[in-house]
């Protein structure tokens, strides 16, 4: 009997029932009608419960989902469901979710003929990395008389990996990559100069520099010819994730830490793809990850790993120790992208001296975040006082932001300011630039 349940049909009959028994009493002709109704009404409970309970359950429900999810994006989950009798049913389907997206209020209904199939299809969007379990499918049957329901359960506990987004990785390798990268956002750069890597000689056309042209090879071919350079490779590039209590902030339900990783493997994977060397350290009051640059198939794999792992702390970060690792990991001359937050002119000016000596050694790139939600109160429409002292102080905030991107760029530090939703975006355009330019 457990597994009998009353549907909302059953309390609303008996509900109508209650009330003609009531007006029997001063109405006595409805009496008899209600005591008909009464075994009507019983003998109908009887029969819906023979048909759910009289053989075993013909109705089969599995669940379909990738062994791992994406951070932030959807990610598609499906219950089939079968129909194998040989009546007409109708299911309401419960999946228990993990307790991460906290849904109390997941139910499908459908109707499944019999030998009827249907896939029932919905989108989860994890906002945190780590392990996600889910639990049974419950399956509450009913027949077309709709008064009972019989539970069924599909015992198929799941677990799964939320990682950083592969998915978000694999769109800006597309438009990175393509030739119309500049249509759906990543910036087509010209190349000013050319490093010195040679890769061929060419016919002349337009547009070519004519610094490039090769005078010999065009006296014997009898037309001009140019020396054709490409990128230099086997440069590398660093990720440096700050996660001290900074980067805990969330925008949209996800924190900027984790803004922070998704575009470290987005932009890992363009590193790679363009032949220079990929590399990661992470650092707050402790240093977490550290992981040498380099060109390896593997390499992509073991920064998703390392970045899986990382967890946020609460303590501030230390710069110092982040010269020291950076010194001890890093020999050569590289690329530096450094992804962090200043809220206040204050903090930058703090950690600035370590900042300048490690743009001394390196070409470092400071990304940190503008705060989305001043912006929006800086552009409210003013109706009261209060308003325009609020507005006026939002101002100041950006001010401010852009006043620290002035004074990084007075000491040669490569600077960008971003709202979190577009920071894969602008990483890669400032990646391809500083590539496009020779800088690396």
């Amino acid at each position: 009997m457990r597994h009998l349940f009353l549907t909302n049909r059953f309390f609303w009959l008996f509900g109508s029932l209650v009330a003609v028994f009531a007006l029997g009493f001063p109405l006595p002709a409805l009496f008899p009608v209600a005591q008909a109704l009464l075994v009507l009404l019983g003998v109908a409970c009887l029969v819906d419960g023979w048909l759910l309970f009289g053989q075993k359950p013909n109705v089969l429900c599995v669940r379909e989902l990738n062994p791992v999810f994406s951070l932030s994006d959807p990610n598609p989950v499906t219950l089939k469901c079968y129909n194998a009798g040989n009546m007409h049913v109708a299911l309401s389907v419960v999946d228990e979710l993990p307790f991460q997206f906290q849904r109390r209020d997941f139910e499908e209904r459908l109707g499944l003929n019999p030998g009827e199939r249907f896939n029932v299809q919905y989108d989860l969007r994890p906002l945190s990395r780590g392990v996600y379990t889910f639990g049974n499918i419950l399956v509450f049957v009913a027949t077309r008389l709709g008064l009972l329901e019989r539970r069924v359960i599909f015992r198929q506990p799941q677990e799964v990996a939320v990682y950083p987004s592969i998915i978000q990785m694999k769109q800006f390798e597309l438009r990175a990559m393509q030739h119309i990268a500049h249509e759906t956002g990543i910036k087509k750069i010209r190349r000013i100069g050319h490093s010195y890597e040679f890769e061929q000689i060419k016919n002349y056309i337009q547009g070519d520099d004519y610094r490039s042209i090769n005078w010999k090879a065009s006296s014997r071919r009898g037309t001009l010819m140019v020396n054709q350079y490409e990128d230099e490779r086997s440069q590398q590039v660093y990720c440096l994730v700050d996660k001290s209590r900074v980067m805990r902030m969330p925008f949209n339900g996800l924190s900027l830490m984790d803004y922070a990783i998704n575009t470290t493997l987005a932009i890992s994977n363009i590193i790679l793809k363009k032949q220079d060397k990929a590399g990661l350290l992470s650092f707050s009051d402790v240093v977490g990850a550290t992981i040498k640059a380099e060109r390896s198939a593997a390499q992509l794999n073991r920064i998703l790993e390392a970045l899986y792992r990382e967890k946020e702390r609460t303590s501030e970060s230390n710069y110092e120790l982040l010269y020291e690792a950076v010194r001890r990991l890093i020999s050569m001359r590289a690329l530096l992208l450094l992804f962090t937050n200043f809220e206040s002119m204050y903090a930058l000016e703090r950690a600035l001296p370590t900042l300048r000596r490690l743009n001394r050694f390196h070409l470092l790139v400071v990304v940190f975040f503008e705060n989305t939600e001043i912006r929006d109160l800086a552009n409210e429409t003013v109706e009261r006082t209060a308003d325009i002292y609020r507005q006026t102080v939002a101002r100041q905030f950006l001010q401010e932001k852009k006043e620290m991107v002035f004074k990084l760029r007075q000491y040669g530090i490569q600077a960008v300011l971003t709202k979190p939703e577009e920071l894969t975006l602008n990483t890669i355009n400032k990646y391809l630039e500083l590539k496009s330019r020779g800088l690396i």
